[in-house]
């Protein structure tokens, strides 16, 4: 059951591109991408507010979710969103397969 995190930056004066340039130059992004149960971390910029940033980012469960929680990854992230003076937004899905197989859903 796999666990969708979307988590949109907000910052000032593209503080939100700042802080994800230096994700990648620091190397956290393809840490984050080889972690076990990572199966998603995409950043997309928004064309409608140019100072947001949405990050999705995808598990494959709670488990791997909570050890990365736990990863001295998260006290980096912290710090460079501090430093960023970025504010947060946070949505969390789980995906839901129970009824996949119903013949209401299967367009037909």
């Amino acid at each position: 059951m796999a666990i969708t995190i979307n988590i949109y930056y907000e910052g000032k004066n593209k503080s939100a591109h700042k802080f994800v340039k230096e994700m990648y130059a620091l190397g956290l992004v393809d840490k984050i991408r080889r972690e076990e149960g990572n199966l998603k971390y995409a950043y997309h910029f928004s064309l409608e507010n140019d100072e947001v940033i949405l990050l999705i980012d995808q598990w494959s469960d709670q488990e791997a979710l909570d050890k990365h929680h736990l990863s001295p990854i998260m006290e980096e992230i912290a710090r460079l969103r501090e430093k960023y003076d970025l504010k947060m937004k946070v949505e969390r899905y789980v995906e839901d397969i129970s009824d996949v197989n119903d013949e209401k859903y299967i367009r037909k």
